[in-house]
């Protein structure tokens, strides 16, 4: 069924939306990830945790779309209905910015992808490799600028085509897997492997095999550090479930919306798991640490050789083209949609003559831009981007997540009581979730998100002018104030250099 025969989108391409959407930048560059972080036990561990996690989120969205399907732009009218208008437009903002950094992470990987085989692009952040991604950002500002919906088939058939090199990685790292170095992975694996001088030429996706060119070490942490240290990245990997749910209002039915989530959760949770889990059987843990980035390349690489990296590498640059894609789309609908909810200013509803949110893409583009400048003055770009862009949108998340409890907790929408408790349990749990993620960023991320939130409500504060009302109200002026706190003690942070890009 064509994603867009009568203007609207099938559970298909909804479907496509939030697979589009979730697989990324994330997935290739799991096994190193996972690799400096954690052996094989804790990593089944996170990804239990963070699988049921999100799968309780999964049925929130499901819930919300059944029982408030006049809600019909998801994440930020949830937070807006629920918790009121600033705190809505925190959550519009929130994860507006944070897609936006979402999307420089993207362009950080391809570029450091291309960097193995042309090194004037170093690990993304040079000089050229900015020039490059700029060009890139305004060609899709462009093709975004002729219609959503021809960007939305655009983005089913990506999503199609990105699957195929994650499809073979998996069948080919199975075929190759070692239970016997899978066991010795288990519970973290050797600290360190000894250098191995006669491989000294083996220096492009990093230490390949069962030695190294230099010693290589990973920290042997307690498992709860080892769970612990992988938190950010499993959020990072699972954003993007809210895609159906934004796009809820192009929805043919809105039943489809949660639909969509569900089916699309569950299908790239099985191929997270499955890449990280067999790639312990390839490598030895520190092999995994040292790989460069997007890692699932080199893991190929050492069983068959170059033509396995080149063929991730092709792979990765068409999902993340096409992961940006739908993450451009979910941002400007967020921001247009706040703006016609009187969250954000005026000038913010305008679209052009296809349909499209422009004045919204335009500052979207401008700040991916913005951001992409700075990633010349940070060390680990991709790092800083990945675990920023998931403790920014974890705060829509919270939000999402205890609307949820209000509406099954009040009985609002609930008029016969059936069902109540179970998605008051399920809210729950996606609440005590989202919190949990929240405390293992730990508090670097939380103050760097209050220096993006603080400013950003100026936003919301012209938006308030337009329409001649105060501000906020004295329970906002509490929240406003702890933003504006946060953003101070991140500022001198930076300044003092405790805290470190």
């Amino acid at each position: 069924m064509s994603p867009a025969t009568d203007g609207k989108l099938s559970v298909s391409a909804l479907t496509a939306l939030v697979v589009g959407s979730m697989i990324g930048a994330g997935i290739f560059s799991l096994p190193a990830t996972f690799g400096r972080a954690s052996g094989g036990f804790g990593a089944i561990l996170a990804w239990l945790i963070a699988g049921a996690g999100m799968l309780m989120l999964a049925f929130v969205f499901q819930t919300l779309a059944r029982r408030k399907p006049d809600l019909d732009s998801g994440i930020y009218a949830y937070a807006r209905a629920g918790f009121g208008n600033y705190l809505g437009f925190a959550s519009a903002f929130g994860f507006w910015a944070g897609t936006c950094i979402g999307n420089v992470s993207y362009f950080i990987l391809i570029k450091s992808t291309l960097g193995a085989f042309f090194p004037v692009l170093g690990d993304g952040n040079t000089v050229v490799a900015i020039l490059l991604s700029s060009l890139l950002l305004w060609g899709f500002h462009l093709l975004v600028l002729r219609g959503v919906q021809e960007a939305a088939v655009i983005n089913t058939i990506a999503t199609v085509a990105k699957m195929i090199p994650i499809l073979v990685f998996i069948i080919v790292v199975a075929v190759a897997f070692d239970r016997e170095l899978f066991m010795m992975n288990f519970w973290g694996g050797p600290a360190a492997i000894a250098p191995d001088p006669d491989l000294a030429h083996l220096d492009d996706y990093g230490r390949i095999g069962h030695a190294a060119a230099e010693l290589v070490t990973v920290p042997q942490e307690s498992l709860f550090e080892q769970v612990r240290s992988t938190m950010l990245v499993t959020v990072f990997v699972f954003l993007g479930i809210e895609g159906a749910s934004v796009y809820s209002r192009y929805a043919r039915n809105p039943r489809d919306v949660g639909l969509a989530t569900v089916l699309g959760f569950v299908g790239v949770l099985c191929l997270l798991i499955l890449i990280t889990l067999l790639s312990y059987g390839v490598l030895l843990r520190p092999e995994l640490a040292a790989l460069r980035q997007p890692s699932m390349a080199g893991v190929l690489e050492m069983i068959v050789g170059r033509l396995g990296a080149i063929f991730i590498s092709i792979g990765l640059i068409v999902s993340v083209l096409g992961a940006f894609l739908s993450w451009t789309l979910l941002a400007c609908e967020v921001l247009h949609a706040a703006a016609h909810d009187q969250a954000m200013p005026k000038l913010l509803t305008r679209e052009n003559v296809h349909g499209v949110p422009s004045a919204a893409l335009w500052l979207t583009t401008l700040f991916v831009q913005l951001f992409l400048v700075l990633t010349y003055f940070t060390e680990a770009a991709f790092t800083l981007a990945l675990e920023l862009t998931s403790s920014l949108t974890l705060v829509p998340y919270l939000l999402v997540a205890a609307y949820a409890v209000k509406l099954a907790h009040t009985g609002e929408s609930y008029e016969n009581g059936a069902g109540r408790g179970k998605d008051l349990l399920v809210a729950v749990l996606a609440t005590a979730y989202a919190v949990l993620m929240v405390l293992a960023g730990g508090l670097k991320y939380l103050l760097l998100s209050a220096l993006i939130y603080g400013p950003g409500t100026l936003l919301y504060l012209k938006a308030r002018h337009e329409q001649g009302m105060a501000a906020f109200t004295r329970r906002e002026k509490g929240v406003f104030a702890l933003m504006l706190l946060g953003a101070a003690v991140a500022l001198a942070g930076l300044a003092g250099g405790w805290i470190v890009l």
